[in-house]
């Protein structure tokens, strides 16, 4: 519950959810996922039963009211435990605890460090936070750097229960459909929004000299003038190509897998599925210097801080390709051995019996 549901067509709660439901249908469990996504009527997805739900399409009010509801329908068919993704949620915890229900909270890195967050919603987001590390029966951090950060903040334990890394190797035939060759691009993926830094890599591929073609893709949900930013720091540069929101999961993969090198601008998220993509397709990534970036990518990477840093390594991709290649290999066998979706739904079974004994 909390996500916009499966088919996964989001981000990484639907991933997740959409991982880890089908794992635990093949273990012999009765999985039901909350669905939120317009127009969806579908009741059942590899296994999994969804509910298809209406919200209220605003940025404040879309997660909660579609979660109301759900609750609504879900104290009726009293599941053995929940997993409630989102902290925003908090709210609902009395509730689901009036009604017995085990709940486990999952939390999403630093919500209210989010650029789109202010005044009002900074300080939501801050108490949901507390809040939810309090009043869930269990809490799930999907980075260490997060389970650093309840414990220090809030005096509590967490589970570290990360998200899965598909480890892919497509082929390359659709790529041609964009015009674009095997390892001739540098690609980001990423919502249009600041604490994702599209605006700093953009800026930082504009000073560099390659000549290889900088291809974002991603959309804005919300605040349009973060795109425009992004599109003026671009100076209508022509190496720089924007093609929105891309769904066809195919030609994602093989854009993950052939690029010359992934810039991931994320900075207040805990594990990035994007960024566990594109390690898992063995693709060179550089990353915004944080310490849930360098966490996951176990430091197999160029980091950047900044507009030169992005330059920089833009440039040092080209330069050194035999050492680039080797981070591309080494990162890949890194989230081959820690970021397994197999043991991810495994860790997920064994929380929600123990929360379900509580």
């Amino acid at each position: 519950m909390g996500t916009r549901g499966v088919p996964a067509r989001y981000g990484g709660f639907e991933t997740a959810a959409e991982e880890i439901g089908q794992r635990l249908v093949l273990a012999g469990h009765e999985v039901t996922v909350y669905c939120r996504n317009p127009g969806q009527t579908q009741t059942e997805h590899l296994g999994m039963r969804l509910v298809n739900l209406p919200a209220l399409r605003a940025r404040s009010l879309e997660t909660l009211s579609h979660t109301l509801l759900s609750i609504l329908h879900v104290i009726r068919s009293r599941p053995d435990a929940l997993v409630l993704f989102n902290a925003a949620n908090a709210p609902f915890l009395p509730l689901l605890k009036a009604a017995h229900l085990p709940t486990i909270v999952h939390l999403d890195g630093l919500e209210w460090k989010r650029a789109k967050w202010t005044g009002a919603g900074v300080r939501y987001y801050r108490w949901a936070e507390r809040f939810s590390v309090q009043r869930a029966d269990r809490v799930i951090a999907d980075a260490q750097g997060i389970v650093a950060h309840v414990a220090a903040n809030y005096g509590r334990d967490s589970v570290y229960i990360p998200y899965g890394a598909p480890i892919i190797a497509p082929g390359s035939d659709l790529l041609g459909r964009l015009g674009l060759q095997p390892r001739q691009f540098h690609l980001v993926v990423a919502r249009l929004e600041p604490e994702n830094h599209v605006e700093l890599i953009v800026e930082g591929y504009v000073r560099s000299s390659t000549q290889l073609p900088l291809v974002v893709i991603g959309e804005a949900r919300y605040g349009y003038q973060y795109v425009e930013r992004v599109r003026k720091a671009a100076g209508g540069d022509s190496r720089i190509r924007f093609l929105g929101a891309l769904w066809d999961q195919d030609l994602l993969d093989q854009l993950y897998a052939w690029n010359a090198s992934y810039l991931h601008g994320h900075s207040v998220g805990g594990t990035n599925p994007s960024l566990l993509r594109a390690l898992g397709a063995g693709t060179p990534v550089s990353a915004f210097d944080v310490v849930f970036n360098r966490e996951v990518t176990g430091g197999h990477a160029l980091f950047f801080s900044d507009v030169a840093g992005v330059t920089s390594a833009v440039e040092a991709v080209e330069r050194d390709q035999l050492g680039t290649e080797s981070r591309a290999e080494m990162g890949r066998k890194h989230v081959a051995t820690h970021y397994r979706w197999d043991a991810v739904a495994d860790s997920y079974e064994e929380l929600c019996f123990s929360v379900r004994g509580s």
